[in-house]
């Protein structure tokens, strides 16, 4: 029986270790992919999620609004029930009057500091979505790159 040559069994080992590379690397072309496609949809509800937290947001601020337009009428009203009842002289409408306006001034501020809270909020939400929407750009390019190397064609 022959044996193979020195540079026949080189040869073969060789191919084998390209084969076992190859096939090493189909693998983990395969596990890329899907780690894209899971990275992927976590991205998309990450999106869908901020996309839910600033319409919120939104809807905190235009209900700060409101409250905020109404406690300046309220304001409004008492400064000239305060007035009227320093004219009138009576010391218990004007301490009434006080009151109120205390009470009334105090629901303004208490209105202005949510709505910049919820502006706060907003802003925040806004730069998460961006860096979502980097993120899901980003995966979607990997999930290409992953599925179509330039090598393979």
């Amino acid at each position: 029986m022959k044996r193979p040559s020195g540079s026949t069994v080189g040869t073969m080992w060789l191919a084998a270790i390209c084969a076992g590379v190859g096939l090493f690397a189909f693998a983990a072309s395969a596990q890329e992919v899907g780690q894209d496609a899971r990275e992927l949809q976590q991205d998309r509800q990450d999106v869908r999620q901020d996309t839910r937290e600033i319409r919120q947001d939104k809807r905190d601020i235009a209900r700060d609004t409101r409250e905020i337009r109404q406690d300046r009428r309220e304001l409004s009203g008492d400064r000239q029930a305060l007035r009227d009842a320093y004219k009138s002289g009576d010391p218990n409408a004007i301490r009434a009057a006080r009151e109120q306006f205390r009470k009334d001034r105090a629901d303004y501020r208490g209105d202005m500091k949510d709505r910049h809270q919820d502006m706060r909020d907003l802003h925040k939400d806004r730069q998460d979505r961006r860096a979502d929407m980097r993120d899901l750009h980003r995966d979607r390019r990997d999930l290409h790159r992953d599925r179509h190397p330039r090598g393979a064609r």
